[in-house]
């Protein structure tokens, strides 16, 4: 059983129905949703604010590269082109942590495989992952060098302006939120 925290992020197009398609596409694995949250773009390219989420998602059958390739069909539904490093984008599914069940108790993966690293190599620089990934695990850690860290400590750690960025939306992605207004 692999458990994993994917960060979902989207900036082109209806950005909140791109978060509401993976929420969707991956169905009852996800245990939880964190709320979205209005975050300015990450690495120097001009381009309009993200919307962001974090979702925690469970299978038993998945394995972490699993949910890395569920993740990229989704992108490739919502024509997520890679032209531009860290450039606009319809969608983003990350995976950002995963774990293994081991005698009823989760495991974090380490991965330095090129095509999946794991934790996600920039994961703890980025307060719009930090932020909503404590909304649906509070107690979170992460290990960093060979030491597990507390994502509250993680995010303590960031400039102030990189936390303060990160702004909650009255948006949701449930699957109440269908009459909610949308944003592009």
């Amino acid at each position: 059983m692999t458990r994993a925290v994917l960060s979902i992020g989207s900036n082109l197009g209806d950005r909140l129905a791109h978060l509401r398609s993976v929420v969707d596409g991956f169905g009852d694995r996800v245990v939880a949703v964190s709320p979205v949250y209005s975050t300015p773009p990450w690495g120097g390219v001009e381009q309009d604010d993200y919307l962001n989420a974090v979702v925690l998602v469970d299978d038993p059958e998945l394995g972490c590269t699993d949910w890395l390739r569920r993740g990229q069909r989704l992108e490739q539904a919502a024509d997520r082109v890679r032209e531009v490093r860290w450039g606009a984008r319809t969608l983003d599914v990350d995976v950002i942590w995963c774990a293994q069940r081991m005698h009823g108790e989760l495991v974090p993966i380490s991965s330095a495989d090129p095509e999946l690293t794991l934790p996600h190599p920039q994961a703890h620089r980025r307060a719009f992952v930090l932020i909503p990934w404590l909304d649906v695990e509070p107690d979170a850690v992460l290990e960093l060098d060979g030491r597990a860290q507390a994502i509250t400590d993680l995010l303590d750690e960031l400039p102030a302006a990189e936390r303060l960025g990160v702004q909650r939306t009255e948006l949701t992605l449930s699957p109440a939120a269908e009459g909610s207004a949308s944003c592009s």
